[in-house]
This record gives C-alpha cells, structure tokens and sequence, in this order.
C-alpha cells in the first residue's frame, strides 16, 4: 500500500500543491487545516509522514510536533513561511527531522519526503557501536551512554553523534553531514548546525568536556581528547 501523507496546513493554496505533487507521486494523502485537527489525525491514521505548518489555528505547529514527539517517532518536516532562524531552530529542537521554507518548490518537497521516507525505513548500512572513554553509542539498542548514565538525543542527533565519534579527530563537512542526514539532494544548510548545537550541549550537560569542535568554515569534528 501507498505511505501515508498527513499534510497541515491553514492556506488552501498550499494543501492543494502538496497534495496533488504527493498523490501524482503515488502517495495517499490527508490534510488537516488547524493543530487540534492534525494532532487528532495523527493519532487516528498512524501517516508515514507529516508536512506541518508552524502557524496553525487552534494550536501551532510548535506545540502540534511537541506532543507527537512523546508518543511518536512519526517523520515530521516543518512548513514555514518565517524567515528568522530562530522559529526553525525551535522546530529542529522539538523533534522536527527537517524544515521546508515557503513558498517552496513543489518538486523540491517531494524529494525530501521521499528522502526522509527512505531514511525512516532504515535504507542505511548497519552501524557499529562506538566506544570513546565513558561514551558509548549502541545504535543496536538506539541508546547514548556517558558512565552509563543514559543521554537522550533526537533521531538526527544521534545519527550526527555516531557519525562523528565513530571518527574521532576526523573534520567532517557540514555538506558530508548533511548527506548523512537528507540524502546527497537536501539543500538545507543551517539544520546540520542546529542539530549540533543541541547534541554539544546535551554531551556537555553529561560529561562536562567540549566533545564536538566546530572547524569555522568547514564542519565539526569529534575532540580525540574526549578518549580520556
């Protein structure tokens, strides 16, 4: 059967162009035009995905992606049409896996749905668990430790956290790291530094050591001196 699109959004204008780019991609779509509606929806039909809009009536998107992220681990791809940063990094910090700015090409957002789809399914080679001093990555069981006290992180957080600490000293791009996140077509630029600001604070709340260096102009790397 066809995944399932739940797309929200209050502007009719742009319902209509989501739904018929997903249904002539051969997705199923349902569409919901306020939070209270989406958040319903959501829990009712169990969608493959979820393209949601940050100002919604009833209930805003913000709030919309909070309550999922409690009790799901549904793809969610922010819609927004505000430019500052800060309401897409308050997406990302949520629990958002991605964030489309509008207007928005329509073929663009079908290639990150499907992008995300794939990564959701686990289209990705097995990783290995990774061990630095008192860290410890088990993508088996999808857990962090530090001294084995558990470290909570976001999908994309710990995706970025073994990546990078399965190469210690190595500087990575923010384009390699972006691949690893959206696939070799995602143009999203700033959410590789959104979610590496989260995941440096969370390791450093855990271990007081700076585990993550930003390489200015470049990318990040894993400290080497966090083995100790």
């Amino acid at each position: 059967m066809a995944e399932l699109i739940l797309v929200v959004d209050d502007e009719p204008k742009i319902v209509r162009l989501a739904r018929d780019y997903l249904e002539k991609h051969g997705y199923r779509v349902l569409t919901a035009a306020d939070g209270p509606a989406a958040l319903a929806m959501a829990r009712r039909d169990k969608p493959d995905l979820i393209l949601l809009d940050l100002m919604l009536p009833g209930m805003d998107g913000r709030e919309v992606c909070r309550r999922l992220r409690h009790e799901s681990d549904v793809p969610i791809i922010m819609l927004t049409a505000l430019s500052e940063e800060i309401d897409q990094v308050t997406g990302l910090e949520l629990g958002a896996d991605d964030y489309i700015t509008k207007p928005f090409s329509p073929r663009a957002m079908v290639a990150r749905v499907r992008a995300l789809l794939r990564r959701a399914r686990g289209e990705v080679k097995p990783p290995r668990l990774v061990r630095i001093g008192g860290l410890e990555v088990d993508p088996d069981r999808y857990s962090v430790t530090y001294q084995g006290s558990e470290i909570k992180l976001t999908p994309h957080e710990f995706k970025l956290l073994h990546l990078l600490a399965g190469r210690p000293g190595q500087t990575l791009t923010r384009e390699q790291l972006l691949d690893h996140l959206h696939g070799a077509a995602s143009s999203v630029d700033r959410s590789v530094d959104s979610h590496i600001k989260n995941l440096r604070r969370k390791l450093e709340n855990a271990s007081g050591q700076a585990m993550i260096e930003t390489i200015y102009g470049i990318g990040y790397r894993f400290n080497e001196e966090s083995r100790s």
